[in-house]
């Protein structure tokens, strides 16, 4: 059966965000061209310029899409109460996605570390209400003695910045590791000590 139209866009769409994933992480914005990206999604380059106009609209939708991806990582605070599930759900999610989508994750940073010079407004608009609904379930947590007083951002933070490490820098990961990256069970023990470390620091057991 033959695919439709919405299902080739579809197709292609994803090829092409992973490629672009991948080299700007690589390469950085400048670096990256829109051919290379082309190349590595295997389609022409024509194909590339017309689902996006230029690198800078490719980039955008790159970054947005991987805000959702990251949004989806924290459902667990809508669909769950308790606070120990809530933050080991959370913390396994975003350990998975830097081991399997480090790309993302690089982009995202060099993003925000340079000022957002691409994303500013779209990310104003999108990343801060989305935190603060988050900070207030945990401020939720805190007001009924749940777990210990914590300001919620700083929580967060921390959460952010212990899971992100090991894709931001899993090449010294990787060097200290041996030259190999995590097995599956170092990579458990590391999801484990992240998620014990964090939840005891709050009263609760891991």
């Amino acid at each position: 059966m033959a695919r439709t139209q919405d299902e080739i866009r579809q197709t292609n769409v994803k090829k092409i965000l992973l490629a672009a994933e991948q080299l700007f992480a690589e390469k950085g914005y400048a670096g990256a061209s829109m051919g290379e990206i082309a190349q590595l999604a295997d389609l022409p380059k024509s194909n590339v310029h017309y689902y996006f106009s230029t690198k800078k609209a490719l980039y955008q939708e790159v970054l947005l899409a991987l805000l959702e991806i990251w949004k989806q990582d924290a459902l667990c605070f809508e669909l769950y109460d308790d606070p120990r599930v809530v933050l080991s759900t959370y913390i396994r999610a975003k350990m998975t996605h830097s081991r399997y989508r480090a790309h993302g994750s690089k982009i995202w940073a060099a993003e925000v570390m340079q000022g957002a010079p691409i994303l500013k407004e779209r990310l104003r608009d999108n990343l801060y209400e989305w935190a603060k609904l988050k900070e207030s379930k945990i401020r939720e947590w805190v007001e009924s003695g749940q777990i210990n007083p914590v300001e919620p951002s700083y929580l967060l933070y921390m959460i952010w910045a212990s899971t992100q490490h090991y894709a931001d820098f899993d090449y010294q990961i990787y060097l200290l590791n041996d030259d190999k990256p995590l097995d599956d069970l170092q990579f458990e023990k590391a999801v484990q000590s992240v998620t014990s470390v964090i939840l005891r620091g709050i009263g609760l057991t891991a």
